[in-house]
């Protein structure tokens, strides 16, 4: 009987391809997937090095008004930013309504601005409550003023002059979060102002 060397080295060729052509496709598939990661890693770089340097300061008083200018200070990597928006954040305490009322319910505590300031109600876009501003653009290296004012007691808050109020709030900070875009990208920021004295 006559062996088919022939044969049996063609398909053992074969085999011995098959297993290669999978191992070169195993290989390809996992670098394929290393290059994936590095690229997310690298785009996450990238945009923690173009974080927003925004500085805020306190501009002006005029009795229980203000403004906050932000400026937009850096990277020059980064240029003008499509949008800012700012809010005012809440002190450290907890506002849980746990008797609500008519008068006050939960709706009204979250929508207040538990702080010293407050945007002005309709000006810069701000909202009724006055917690945030509208959302607008920033030119690198340049500032822009937001209109603020001194929060007063809330209208369930009877029998406590504005005074009073403010008492609570001395020595806190203004505090601030800043939301910035540019095109796909967003970055949020969280930014302390001291209180100026009344």
């Amino acid at each position: 009987m006559d062996i088919p060397w022939g044969d049996i080295a063609t398909f053992g060729t074969a085999g011995l391809s098959a297993v290669a052509a999978a191992g070169a496709w195993f290989a390809a598939h996992r670098a394929n997937g290393t290059a994936n990661t590095v690229a997310s890693i690298e785009r996450e770089r990238w945009h923690e090095d173009r974080t927003p340097d925004i500085r805020l300061s306190f501009t002006g008083q005029f009795g229980s008004r203000g403004s906050i200018t932000a400026h937009l200070a850096g990277p020059d990597s980064l240029g003008d930013l499509t949008s800012v928006q700012l809010e005012m954040l809440n002190d450290d305490m907890d506002h849980r309504v746990l008797n609500p009322t008519p008068e006050y319910t939960q709706a009204d505590a979250d929508a207040y601005v538990w702080g010293p300031f407050r945007f002005a109600p309709g000006i810069d876009g701000a909202d009724q409550n006055g917690r945030r501003t509208g959302a607008v653009p920033l030119e690198m290296g340049r500032g822009r003023p937001f209109a603020i004012e001194r929060t007063r007691p809330g209208r369930w808050m009877t029998g406590m002059a504005a005074e009073q109020w403010q008492d609570r709030y001395t020595h806190l900070p203004i505090r601030v979060r800043v939301t910035c875009g540019r095109g796909e990208e967003t970055w949020v920021l969280a930014r302390e102002l001291e209180n100026p004295p009344r």
